[in-house]
């Protein structure tokens, strides 16, 4: 199988820079869209930032640093993913806006065999799929944050992916050093399935003034050797994206432990999102 040389990011938050840093430090030439020039700038200054602080700690040579700089691009036109191979969108966590790029992909990429990836925590991928005119083409590719650290990503398949796209996602995945597992296409897929009760039934529980948040952080990694507590792992993950999540999957189930709390919508609402915004279910430095 011919490795993937020429890979698009479309998304540069979180979890596309993270994406794209894995890919050109893999050798990968990454071409990464944003919607805007400011938001191009601003991934291009995460990407860097995360770079230098690599060379800083001793995990990256300078050397390594500006040789994946020099792979990495950037732009705000869909247009210019015409010669991508495989492209990987990594927008937020929202049918209609991940729909919408995936259209505009579809449209932009000029190879037909090219492979349209969604990075989504939850939408069922068959509702991506079908919005294109390759869906045989268009898989899930589930990576985790930070995607620098995580080694796991979830490949999910719809019913209409092809076997031949399966494996070159497989192939991507072990080109960038990760490991993969096959996750059914339901929301939330393996880990969030299993993972999202666990995060929501802890907010229930400072909800009802059980416990505090650092008791129920403290005793998960006490108890049950959780490198990081529930409540912490949210604020990581963003409690807007915490609740995309539980939504997809409540709305597929009707499953009550899957329902949003009430102080999980209340804390989005009052733009506490977790580390990103400086205050969750604790507070961060800026």
């Amino acid at each position: 199988m011919d490795p993937v040389t020429r890979l698009g990011v479309v998304g540069c938050g979180l979890m596309g820079s993270g994406i794209a840093e894995v890919a050109a430090l893999r050798g990968i030439d990454v071409r990464v869209a944003e919607a805007t020039p400011d938001a191009v700038e601003a991934g291009r200054r995460r990407l860097t930032a995360s770079l230098d602080r690599g060379v800083r700690r001793g995990k990256l040579g300078e050397e390594q640093r500006e040789q994946a700089l020099a792979r990495l691009s950037f732009t705000h036109d869909l247009g210019d993913m015409a010669d991508r191979q495989f492209v990987v969108e990594a927008v937020a966590e929202n049918r209609d806006i991940k729909a919408d790029v995936l259209r505009a992909l579809d449209k932009a990429v000029e190879d037909p065999a090219a492979v349209l990836a969604t990075n989504t925590s939850s939408i069922p991928v068959v509702d991506l799929a079908v919005v294109t005119q390759r869906p045989a083409q268009v898989i899930g590719m589930h990576f985790f944050n930070p995607v620098p650290v995580q080694r796991l990503v979830e490949l999910i398949p719809a019913l209409t992916t092809g076997a031949e796209t399966v494996r070159r996602t497989r192939g991507l995945t072990e080109q960038l050093g990760k490991e993969a597992i096959q996750a059914p296409d339901r929301s939330g897929f393996v880990v969030n399935a299993l993972l999202v009760p666990y995060l929501l039934g802890a907010v229930r529980m400072v909800e009802s003034g059980a416990a505090r948040p650092e008791d129920i952080d403290r005793g998960m990694e006490l108890g049950c050797a959780h490198p990081m507590g529930p409540l912490r792992l949210l604020d990581l993950i963003g409690l807007d994206t915490a609740q995309s999540v539980a939504e997809s999957m409540y709305e597929e189930f009707k499953e009550p432990l899957y329902a949003p709390p009430a102080l999980l919508r209340r804390m989005v609402a009052a733009g506490h999102l977790g580390r990103k915004s400086g205050r969750g279910f604790h507070v961060y430095d800026a």
